[in-house]
């Protein structure tokens, strides 16, 4: 059961939709899926972000779209990619916000493992991809169950920070309590659009300085350690 590997405390969270007919569909499309044909992430990998942010510790939710698409780059964390495999255009404009917001050369590995342990948590909309075939697993219910996870998370009572680039991400903003938590929007970081307002925008001190105005710890964003 495709299910199976998601960590107690979000299956308490998330139970109604895992019980519904959706995810249930879901699980079957994606079971077929990997008979006939690559499917990344690796089914291990699948919810690597539920794994690394328990439920409890999410202060920062970043919202992607689906996973990379290419051999050995998804592991289950939205922009992020193994040790070793090379960053995508994306996650490189991403490393040169950080440098020029916070001062963080860009780090020798794309791995945001270190952010999702500090309560990042790095959702894809879709969790599933065919490989070379981006957006192949858009419309067969994803949607409904990454939308439960966003409504979830904005049903905590610790103010959480969802940063939300791009108007993909940015339609999710009907799904959070934006007058309890912080909602920050911007630029997709994509070449053909963080020159238009992703450079410059801050988004990572943006993010501390919500945080420790709702009296949370700020994030450590440096990578390169």
């Amino acid at each position: 059961m495709l299910k199976d590997g998601l960590p107690e405390d979000w299956k308490r969270e998330l139970k109604s939709a895992l019980d519904s007919p959706s995810f249930q569909e879901l699980e079957r499309f994606v079971a077929q899926e990997r008979e006939a044909a690559t499917i990344f992430p690796a089914e291990e990998d699948l919810f690597s972000a539920f794994r690394l942010t328990p439920y409890a510790d999410v202060r920062v939710l970043l919202l992607g779209q689906d996973p990379y698409h290419g051999p050995g780059q998804a592991h289950g964390l939205a922009f992020s990619v193994k040790p070793g495999v090379p960053s995508p255009p994306s996650l490189v404009n991403i490393f040169k916000e950080l440098e020029a917001d916070v001062g963080e050369p860009r780090p020798k590995t794309g791995s945001l493992i270190p952010w999702a342990e500090q309560g990042v948590l790095l959702l894809n909309a879709v969790l599933t991809v065919r490989q070379a075939q981006p957006n192949s697993h858009a419309g067969h219910g994803w949607e409904d169950f990454t939308d439960a996870v966003i409504r979830a998370v904005s049903a905590k009572e610790d103010a959480v920070v969802f940063l939300l680039w791009g108007k993909y991400a940015q339609k999710k903003k009907k799904l959070i309590d934006a007058k309890r938590h912080v909602v920050i929007e911007g630029t997709h970081p994509s070449p053909l659009s963080a020159s238009s307002g992703f450079f410059g925008s801050k988004p990572f001190s943006k993010v501390n300085q919500a945080l420790e105005s709702k009296g949370r710890p700020p994030v450590d964003w440096r990578l390169s350690r």
